[in-house]
């Protein structure tokens, strides 16, 4: 299941990365003070608010990956 998990979160990852370029392109051919310009904008810093918050939970589950692999090493090693 986790291969699952991190699957989808590369393809998460991937789309707002698209969709972050795609509204950058777009605003470029945008008049700046342009209420279209202003929604790019604030749509552009979701999708890196997004990417934070994604990025910092692959992370996590990345630490707690490695915390139970040092710790079931552990335990194989009291036993033997």
């Amino acid at each position: 299941m986790r291969k699952s998990s991190a699957g989808h979160a590369c393809q998460a990852t991937e789309r707002l990365l698209e969709l972050s370029a795609d509204a950058q392109i777009t605003r470029r051919k945008i008049l700046k003070d342009s209420p279209a310009f202003h929604r790019l904008t604030g749509a552009i810093a979701a999708y890196g608010k997004a990417l934070a918050l994604l990025t910092a939970l692959q992370r996590r589950e990345e630490f707690y990956t490695l915390i139970a692999q040092y710790e079931l090493a552990e335990r194989v090693a009291v036993v033997n």
